[in-house]
């Protein structure tokens, strides 16, 4: 039987709306921001993932590196508390705690202010889409942490430019419930190589290079990580120990986690972590580092 043209008309505006559908996108998750304090952003679905036991430690296990612990964390309960507060990008040397940092300030910060502060981790790899999550974050009923971990950008990576555009805020203005935490092994987020061969193929050199460099002055703090003292690094490890309740003394352990150190050529907060999980294995004793 053959279908009326008003079968036939239906049928294409079917069509038509499943197409315009595909166009559009995946409609937003309905995000439960009572699910957890941390999430994760999946932009496929343009959802918030809840993580119901975040991988972070205590602040007081955060040691050596005081000066900056104490500036961001200012920084933090200003914002949770509704006063103005800096984009931060932490900086520096590898395995000295710069992750560890801002998972940490956020839990007690999280804890001691009431405020309801969430923080929302953002993978290197979905960078580009910030403005879809910035959308879902404007209509938060609290202030929330974008936290991008260990952000770097490789050569014809274009994806900083949706960074840039957070930072600034473009039209509308960074939301005031928002800022955006990132951490990194270069102080300029690209390589220099990368900047030099823009410089050198730019109609006006100096301009191609403050392109590239602009993109860390949109942060308003930088906070520097420097390799650690053997201090320092004994200190950390004492920390871990006492906080772990470790059946030993600090004497009897020391030459150890210098020789732990020396196998791996660097000391640093990783490395304390790593010594004291093996210290811990040997003694037969059950860690838990979370907060």
């Amino acid at each position: 039987m053959r279908e009326s043209k008003l079968d036939i008309l239906i049928n294409e505006m079917q069509k038509l709306s499943a197409a315009l559908d595909r166009i559009a996108g995946p409609a937003a998750a309905d995000n439960d921001w009572n699910a957890a304090d941390c999430f994760v952003w999946a932009p496929a679905a343009r959802h918030l993932q809840p993580v119901a036991r975040p991988n972070r430690i205590d602040l007081s296990l955060i040691t050596g590196v005081d000066h900056v612990r104490d500036i961001l964390f200012d920084n933090t309960l200003r914002f949770a508390e509704g006063y103005p507060a800096n984009n931060v990008l932490l900086w520096g040397a590898r395995g000295m705690g710069k992750s560890s940092l801002v998972k940490a300030v956020h839990a007690k910060v999280a804890r001691d202010s009431g405020s309801g502060l969430k923080l929302v981790e953002v993978h290197r790899e979905d960078i580009a889409s910030l403005p879809a999550l910035m959308d879902i974050l404007r209509q938060a009923p609290m202030p929330v942490i974008i936290f991008c971990d260990d952000l770097s950008f490789d050569h014809d990576d274009t994806s900083y430019k949706s960074l840039k555009a957070v930072l600034d805020g473009g039209v509308e203005g960074r939301p005031a419930n928002v800022v955006l935490y990132a951490t990194s092994n270069r102080r300029h987020l690209l390589p220099r190589d990368m900047m030099e061969n823009e410089q050198s193929t730019a109609i006006n050199p100096s301009e191609a290079v403050e392109e590239k460099v602009s993109l860390s002055d949109r942060f308003g703090l930088w906070l520097g990580f420097y390799k650690c003292s053997q201090d320092d690094y004994l200190a950390m490890v004492d920390g871990y120990a006492r906080y772990f309740r470790l059946p030993v003394e600090p004497e009897t352990f020391h030459a150890d986690a210098l020789e732990w150190a020396t196998t791996r050529g660097s000391r640093s907060g990783r490395v304390a972590w790593q010594f004291i999980q093996d210290l811990a294995g040997r003694l037969r004793r059950q860690l838990d580092a979370t907060a």
